[in-house]
């Protein structure tokens, strides 16, 4: 069955407080009961994910409760959406197994986005069952089901249930018997609807901020002989609770990687450019967030909470601080403002602005391309495809000294003609060589 069409249906409603997990909010309140709804999917999502490279499947969400782009910029780019339409469970799966055959499916599995344990590995078992049976049935501890697939469209199988009920499971199985058809049983797990459901995840870390704990953040500091400035970056860093610090040094000589190992700071030496070495600061985070920051830039007070706080809102992919340099004059305040509209109007930031994201779509945006230059703006371009990236008006305090050595108007026409050449199809390599005259 694998590779011949199989596809994956997901059901999920987006995760508006007070319109997902209704039923969990007297437990842990509305803010929380969709947060942790939006955690599982995105679970169930990677899940489906793994599956699909080991087997081939084609993933649909079948949505609720937002537009598809909204689902888009949430879950990605590289899965299918499909509206649900209106009525009870049974007339939203059988419009969506219809869809799946009617457009050719060798054969459809749809499972629920609340199933902590869901695997891949569980998804292909599925899978695999299908191809000698009639029906795959994954039974919830709750008496309903977690998983249903078919080899061919059986709406007989959605029909005159109780759905919503604990009978869900026991119907469907007497439907099978019924209409003479052969099926195989997964193990039972359980969903998370209700207060007592939670139990079972309270000391689960992937789903620790619905129980009041806040997302860890991974800030991936990149250097190469930064110890004049690398101290007072750090130090403004770590003020933060909840904070881990990765310094990725490309090869130092001044004493940056000691400074980086007083302060805290994990230390790790990487080889290739600032491109490789943040995606190995970002691999060996330990933080559901990763903010990106460059060496000689000093994050706002309570930067922690300002970015969990723009996260929140599944739909939002990335964000950025609002510009600001430690230069003066009015040719500086001037380069800011442009800056500042860029980043904020065509939602466009710079890596000296403090980029910051969820690992999870960092890793499926394929992290920073191996580019010896431009790898910000290039990251930034895919992920605005994506969905929104937003600016904070709180900024960000940025050395001016690039702009001092240069000047305010060479460094920018030089930025200019970076991304002009970029755009036009320059090399990385060619823009490299002109971007860093010194090093050819």
């Amino acid at each position: 069955m694998r590779g011949s069409g199989f596809h994956l249906l997901l059901f999920a409603r987006y995760p508006v407080p007070g319109e997902a997990k209704t039923r969990l909010i007297p437990a842990i309140g509305a803010r929380n009961a969709a947060l942790l709804h939006r955690r599982m999917a995105e679970h169930a999502a990677g899940a489906a994910r793994s599956a699909r490279e080991a087997g081939g499947i084609a993933i649909t969400v079948c949505c609720t409760g937002a537009r598809a782009r909204n689902f888009r910029a949430w879950l990605g780019e590289d899965l299918r959406y499909a509206p649900q339409p209106e009525g009870d469970l049974g007339a939203r799966l059988r419009q969506a197994f219809g869809a799946a055959f009617s457009g050719g499916a060798g054969g459809a599995l749809a499972v629920g986005a609340d199933v902590p344990d869901l695997s891949a590995d569980l998804l292909l078992r599925a899978v695999d069952g299908l191809k000698g049976r009639d029906v795959v049935l994954g039974p919830a501890a709750d008496g309903g089901y977690y998983l249903i697939g078919t080899n061919r469209f059986r709406p007989e199988l959605f029909g005159n249930v109780d759905w919503g009920t604990g009978n869900v499971c026991r119907q469907t199985r007497e439907a099978i018997r019924r209409h003479g058809m052969t099926s195989l049983e997964l193990p039972t797990l359980r969903d998370v609807d209700r207060p007592e459901d939670l139990a079972g995840i309270r000391g689960d870390p992937r789903f620790m901020e619905a129980f009041g704990e806040k997302a860890r953040i991974s800030v991936v500091v990149p250097t190469r002989d930064e110890a004049p400035v690398l101290e007072r970056t750090l130090e403004a860093a770590s003020r933060e609770e909840g904070v881990e610090i990765l310094v990725s040094d490309g090869g130092s000589r001044d004493g940056t990687r000691e400074i980086a190992a007083r302060a805290g700071a994990a230390v790790l030496i990487v080889s290739g450019g600032r491109a490789a070495q943040m995606n190995a600061g970002a691999a060996a985070a330990g933080g559901r967030i990763l903010l990106f920051l460059h060496a000689d830039t000093i994050l706002p007070s309570g930067y922690g909470d300002l970015v969990r706080r723009a996260l929140e809102e599944p739909a939002t992919v990335a964000g950025a601080f609002r510009f600001r340099t430690d230069g003066s004059g009015v040719a500086i305040r001037v380069a800011e403002r442009v800056t500042n509209f860029r980043s904020a109007v065509l939602r466009w930031p710079y890596g000296d602005q403090g980029l910051f994201l969820e690992k999870r779509v960092f890793e499926e945006a394929g992290g920073f391309a191996p580019l010896p230059v431009m790898e910000d703006f290039e990251l930034v371009r895919r992920l605005r495809r994506r969905g929104p990236v937003v600016t904070l008006p709180e900024p960000i305090l940025t050395s001016a000294r690039r702009w001092k050595r240069l000047g305010v108007v060479r460094t920018t026409l030089r930025n200019q003609c970076m991304i002009a050449g970029y755009l036009a199809g320059v090399s990385p390599e060619r823009l490299y060589r002109f971007y860093y005259p010194k090093e050819r």
